[in-house]
């Protein structure tokens, strides 16, 4: 309850441009660790569904909770989920989230919608199941490029209206967002639905256990035979239908004329893999030997033509504890054995233990990943309008060392993330992507720590330390921090109480720029940004099932000359300026059918 992003899209670690539903990405280095075929575009990752994430329950008796909350300019976030079993073997899940919120400046409408549906299924006798994981999500973002002069914030009171701060993108007039309205007239629609079937037969053998007086009976598996099919079809679509020559020509340098811009990538992926998986202890499933092979196809459909992409691959999880009993092992494992993608893999390895008398929790890892660029750097991708015939691109290679130390008895956990990077691909500029063949490395320190005082007081302390090697193709702030100063305790019963102070402090760095019709980050060298710390007052409290949140966020954009108000903006980019305060209130209601 006193961490609100727990229950918000977006990390704590994550930037967007001035509005909710805008782009995002991490201020801390985050590169994508997956081998294999990707589509490239991730800056609205937070607000799409994933089914990889999705959650499958097992309950007595039907549960919903019911969400909405309210910000400026009529923003409204609302969610339902709901999950029952309609028999002992049998449970069904659905989530809805619905975000509509038309922005403090001009352009920013943003609508999304994303909905997911799971169920899963055992047979009486506990040898069969099938586990369905279905969703969909819209995301529709407008762009506005970015101000067209970003010391337009300080003349005042001429602009003390942000909604009237001349932009690149959008024309002049500022859109309104409703529940019923998801039109975006200058930006980013990217549409995705995708669904996942995994069905398992089990060999073993029966067995019992006595409860009081009565014999219950179960499954032991020995051996697991694993079907896994994915279906996945992408859409992302930029367009302009108030085009302004002028905007594209200050960010692109094009010389354009027309009445609407367009440009779309669209991808179909279907997967097969079938594996066997082997359980060493009866007892315990957390220990296995897993084998599958796996096929793909995957289908491209661009303004300039169409391909077709196969591939076979091979995986490999293997969990169990070490010879010694102290640690707990996983290693796992995909190779690209033939196709279009051959030769990526990628590897990842996991030992946890637990130390001393008070059970401190010390995890140790390794990463291993090479993989083909993400193919909006492909020439047949719509997106690639200004540097066709120049991404002759090797395969990336990145390698990751982590540490982890929890002690729950201290309330303290330490961090150690070292990555090592080859053949990185970036966006350089707002219109072609290079690729840096120079090995750097790039170290993460995370401190992690909940101070008490006086049973009531606390203060939640998060630090993240980040440095890269000199003149790696990254920019990073050095320092990363959240501090919450909270009042916290349970009064009169059923009250639970968290008042307090949020304070984000991110220290001065080269922010990356955004290319609103390539929908990504790229680096710029040319202007650095300071901000005052993020501060935010909120009051969260819990009476029974009802969550409650009230936030007034941004309060460090007060000023008091030429005029009172909260126009010290501070700045996502060099020309995506933050809102002023931010006030939201926010329920979560959760119930028993």
């Amino acid at each position: 309850m006193h961490d609100f992003t727990r229950r918000w899209p977006m990390p704590w670690s994550h930037i967007f441009l001035g509005n909710n539903g805008s782009a995002s990405r991490s201020l801390l280095f985050s590169p994508l660790m997956a081998a294999g075929w990707d589509h490239g575009f991730h800056a609205f990752d937070p607000y799409q569904s994933d089914i990889y994430n999705s959650r499958f329950y097992n309950v007595t008796r039907p549960f919903s909770e019911l969400s909405y909350i309210l910000g400026p300019r009529r923003e409204q976030n609302i969610g339902v989920f709901h999950t029952q079993n309609i028999r002992y073997n049998w449970n069904v899940s659905f989530d809805y989230k619905l975000l509509n919120a038309p922005g403090i400046f001009k352009n920013q409408k943003n609508s999304h919608n994303r909905y997911l549906l799971n169920s899963w299924y055992r047979s009486k006798n506990g040898r069969y199941a099938v586990f369905v994981a279905a969703g969909s999500s819209r995301t529709g973002a407008s762009e506005n490029g970015g101000m067209k002069d970003i010391d337009l914030l300080n003349d005042l009171p001429t602009y003390s209206d942000r909604s009237i701060l001349p932009t690149n993108l959008g024309g002049s007039q500022f859109e309104q967002a409703g529940l019923l309205s998801n039109t975006i007239n200058t930006g980013n629609i990217y549409e995705k639905k995708e669904i996942l079937i995994r069905n398992s037969f089990d060999f073993g053998h029966r067995d019992s256990v006595k409860v009081d007086t009565s014999m219950s009976y179960f499954y032991v598996s020995r051996f697991s035979l694993q079907h896994t099919y994915q279906h996945k079809t992408f859409r992302f679509r930029f367009a302009d239908t108030r085009f302004d020559s002028l905007g594209y020509a200050a960010l692109y340098g094009l010389e354009l004329n027309a009445n609407e811009f367009r440009i779309e990538d669209q991808w179909q992926l279907d997967q097969h893999e079938l594996a066997l998986v082997h359980y060493p202890d009866p007892k315990n499933k957390g220990q296995l030997i897993k084998g599958a092979v796996g096929y793909q196809q995957i289908q491209g459909r661009f303004q300039t033509g169409s391909t077709t992409l196969e591939n076979v691959f091979w995986m490999a999880d293997y969990r169990n504890k070490t010879r010694n009993g102290k640690w707990d092992i996983r290693l796992n494992g995909q190779f690209f054995a033939t196709g279009n993608y051959a030769g990526d893999y990628q590897g990842d390895l996991t030992m946890t233990r637990f130390m001393g008398k008070k059970n401190n929790l010390l995890t140790l890892g390794l990463q291993s990943i090479n993989r083909t660029p993400s193919f909006i750097h492909n020439d047949l991708s719509s997106f690639k309008l200004f540097n066709r015939g120049n991404t002759a691109f090797a395969k990336e290679n990145y390698t990751l060392l982590s540490a982890q130390y929890k002690v729950p008895d201290k309330m303290l956990e330490v961090g150690l993330r070292y990555y090592v990077m080859s053949n990185f691909v970036y966006f350089g500029n707002s219109r072609q992507s290079f690729q840096e063949s120079t090995l750097f490395n790039v170290a993460q320190l995370t401190i992690a720590r909940k101070f008490t005082f006086r049973r009531s007081w606390s203060w939640y302390a998060e630090a993240i330390i980040q440095k890269a090697t000199a003149l790696a193709p990254v920019n990073l702030p050095l320092l990363v921090t959240r501090n919450r100063f909270a009042y916290e305790g349970r009064h009169f019963r059923q009250l639970n109480l968290s008042t307090g102070l949020e304070m984000r402090y991110v220290s001065s760095f080269k922010a990356d720029e955004y290319s609103p019709m390539l929908g990504q980050f790229y680096l710029q060298q040319d202007r650095k940004v300071s901000n005052l710390p993020d501060l935010t007052a909120y009051l969260h409290f819990r009476i029974r099932s009802w969550y409650l949140f009230m936030r007034a966020e941004n309060l460090n954009a007060v000023t008091f000359a030429p005029q009172f108000g909260f126009f010290a903006n501070n700045l996502a980019t060099p020309t995506y300026p933050m809102p002023g305060l931010m006030f939201r209130l926010g329920i979560y209601w959760g119930f028993v059918n």
